[in-house]
């Protein structure tokens, strides 16, 4: 498993699991949940944020955010 700020753009993975309890909940919330798929869209140019699909809508998460999502890619 690789923690989604690992991802390069245009990769797509599945939500694995979460490192703590409190972004667990905060990233739920927006529609990232255990077994959704994700599509990395965009990194800024320092690499933070990067922005993702999920759930079909955009979503931009802070590095620090992503480093806590751990995710399986797509082949």
């Amino acid at each position: 498993m690789k923690r989604l700020s690992e991802i390069g753009i245009g990769r797509k993975v599945i939500i694995k699991s979460f490192e703590n309890d409190e972004i667990f909940i905060k990233l739920m919330e927006m529609g990232c949940i255990p077994g959704e798929m994700i599509r990395v869209e965009q990194k800024a140019p320092l690499g933070d944020p990067i922005s993702i699909t999920v759930a079909g809508y955009n979503l931009s998460l802070r590095l620090n955010e992503a480093d806590h999502i751990f995710v399986e890619e797509i082949i």
